[in-house]
């Protein structure tokens, strides 16, 4: 948009100044402006506007610096913001904008009280931006002048902040602070302001311009050797310029495409390797396996079978009770049979104490008759379309509901979730014995229990651990998703939740979880098994000009199109070109089960991963337990990357 004098080259709606104090804030307390930058009289302004003064972008007015070194809108009572820590939830600063030395815009009222938190700012004044934690609030950027002073805190409820930060970084050059990762120090784009820079930081020994230069001749190198560590590199960044492109073009800072993670796009993935998978384990294999008083012999080497071709159907009633847990794989016949002997008191003592609630009881426990209300309702539409439960007096719903009942005995804390039905019934069809079938099941939840607590941390995990090798696969991919406001990935719910159990035919849902069962080649593999779906449909996705409608629609319509076969072929061979590359970054590594899990900074457990840095092998060894994790040392030089930050709704 262009007017007389100047040319808006960004506007975002939906930011919001939040000038309330308090932990939730109330609708008066939430100002609804939009937010521009503005190319005007060889400057470049950040203008931000409550919505009644932003209607008509064409009486855009501007502040001028005030040097009276004061702030005349601003109480004795009221106390200055520190950009130096900030809660949580992200308090807007409280000290007032400046007075302007401009006219008002027409459409505002004279002493409007949300016309008086209108602002704007030369980006030459700017020196820092900070972000807000990673985590489910709305996203904010807190901007910090050379003054010293900050500006109110702009809370992105649409999303937007990457997609400012990256048309900021065409003007400016953004950099993380050592001391904050989450402060982007701010420079002029001229690199005798950036040596200067280095020189003040004090993250080289040599001499800072000779660093400069090398930086923009070799990067890559140059990173590895200078810096201690880095987290967010591109390549590219600093290299000359093709021809053609354009000299005045910096990288541009990248948000995190889910919280709690900083992604590297400089991963140079191998070739993808060819995958075969092996014919099933039959009896005939299973008993030679197994040696003298029953107990099995050379157990990696069955694993390693079971994952790559899986698991005849006569052996499955035997060979889901070890992968499951209920027997040990060391354990003799005489052994096992004496476990058994053992779970099968245990089941009943259980199922007993929700048999003997008489109905008067359990109209006073609320809790038992919601499960009991709930998991009778799930029952009755689970599977019934498979003969072993069609029907209306089928015997199979009624041990589905017994086994479940008594989980909730068994399992005080979780209880009975939606969803947990989908996961039981393959189990039961296969051992067709209701004390192995619930035991098997009970060793299927100490997987996937998190998936059904009601907090949704392990959920939020894992589809941010999917985002991210998604990332390193296919960027392109991630960049049309965010485009169509489908980044979140949250049409992959279900898939993780009940690890696929709608999406494939039954048969395939028996091959697929005992391959997954078997914990090869790593931890995370339903996540791959998620990359190989999306991996499988990218085409169709990308080119056909799907909007984040359509694609959900897509992705929902795959339901039963699948094959099994084919999605844990191309499973594995994207781990195989994962693990071949030796600068994979190191929190891949951790979701591959290829590297130990980075020590947490506090003791409360992450909502994602920590951030990543580039690793080569071998690998280093995890810091002591009793070491504190130390700040990043690096400069951050922000790589290009998507347009928008969107958040996941809780399902």
């Amino acid at each position: 948009m262009e007017g007389t004098g100047y040319r808006v080259v960004f506007e975002k709606g939906g930011v919001y100044l939040h000038t309330s104090a308090k932990k939730h804030q109330d609708p008066d307390s939430l100002i609804a402006g939009v937010i521009r930058v503005v190319e005007k009289d060889n400057d470049v302004l950040l203008y931000w506007a409550p919505v009644e003064e932003a209607g008509d972008s064409t009486q855009i007015f501007f502040s001028k610096k005030d040097t009276s070194g004061g702030d005349s809108c601003t109480s004795e009572e009221e106390p200055t913001f520190d950009p130096g820590y900030e809660p949580d939830w992200a308090v807007i600063s409280t000290v007032r904008p400046r007075h302007r030395h401009s006219e008002p815009a027409r459409g505002a009222e004279p002493g409007s009280p949300r016309g008086s938190w209108t602002f704007s700012v030369s980006l030459g004044e700017l020196k820092s931006i900070r972000r807000s934690k990673p985590g489910l609030s709305w996203a904010y950027l807190v901007l910090v002048t050379q003054a010293g002073g900050s500006l109110p805190a702009l809370h992105f409820h649409r999303g937007g902040t990457r997609a400012l930060l990256r048309v900021l970084s065409r003007y400016l050059l953004l950099a993380s602070s050592p001391q904050d990762s989450r402060l982007y120090l701010v420079f002029p784009h001229d690199s005798s302001a950036l040596s200067n820079s280095f020189h003040h930081l004090q993250l080289f020994d040599q001499d800072s311009s000779n660093v400069v230069s090398r930086f923009f001749q070799d990067p890559y190198s140059t990173t590895f050797s200078s810096f201690s560590r880095v987290t967010n590199f591109f390549r590219g960044a600093l290299q000359p310029h093709q021809e053609g492109a354009s000299p005045d073009l910096p990288p541009a800072p990248d948000d995190e495409p889910e919280p709690g993670f900083e992604v590297i796009s400089c991963v140079e993935l191998g070739p993808r390797p060819a995958v075969e998978r092996a014919p099933p384990v039959t009896e005939e294999e299973w008993a030679r396996r197994v040696g003298p008083e029953g107990r099995l012999q050379q157990v990696p080497e069955l694993k390693a079978r079971i994952f790559s071709g899986g698991l005849s159907p006569s052996l499955r009633r035997e060979a889901w009770k070890f992968l499951l847990g209920y027997l040990s794989w060391e354990g003799s016949a005489e052994e096992h049979k004496a476990h058994m002997r053992k779970k099968t008191d245990e089941y009943f003592r259980m199922k007993l104490q929700w048999k003997s609630v008489s109905p008067e009881q359990e109209r006073r426990n609320s809790l038992l008759h919601g499960y009991r209300s709930l998991i009778e309702r799930d029952v009755s539409r689970t599977d019934r379309t498979n003969k072993f439960y069609e029907g209306p007096e089928n015997p199979g719903l009624g041990l589905l509901n017994d086994i479940l009942l008594t989980y909730c005995m068994y399992h005080f804390d979780l209880g009975y979730v939606q969803g947990m039905s989908d996961l039981l019934s393959p189990i039961l069809y296969v051992t067709q014995n209701e004390v192995d079938a619930f035991w098997c099941f009970c060793g299927f939840m100490e997987l996937v229990h998190g998936n059904f607590e009601e907090s949704q941390e392990t959920m939020k995990r894992q589809l941010g651990q999917l985002l991210l090798l998604l990332r390193v696969l296919d960027p392109p991919l991630c960049d049309f998703l965010d485009s169509q406001d489908s980044g979140s990935l949250c049409f992959c719910f279900r898939w993780l939740l009940i690890w696929f159990k709608r999406e494939f035919p039954f048969p395939d849902v028996l091959r697929l979880w005992e391959v997954l069962w078997t914990g090869l080649p790593g931890p995370n593999l339903h996540l791959l098994v998620a990359c190989a779906i999306l991996d499988m449909e990218r085409d169709t996705l990308m080119l056909s000009g799907f909007g984040s409608n359509e694609i959900l629609k897509h992705i929902n319509e795959l339901t039963m199109k699948l094959s099994v076969e084919d999605v844990l072929t191309r499973a594995e061979a994207l781990y195989r070109q994962l693990t071949a590359c030796r600068e994979l970054p190191h929190n891949v590594q951790e979701i591959l089960g290829r590297a130990p899990p980075t020590e947490p900074q506090s003791p409360s457990p992450p909502v994602s991963p920590l951030p990543l840095w580039p690793t080569r092998a071998p690998l280093a060894s995890p810091p002591p337990a009793d070491t504190v994790p130390q700040p990043d040392s690096s400069l951050e030089i922000l790589p290009e990357e998507e347009e928008e930050e969107e958040e996941c709704a809780d399902s």
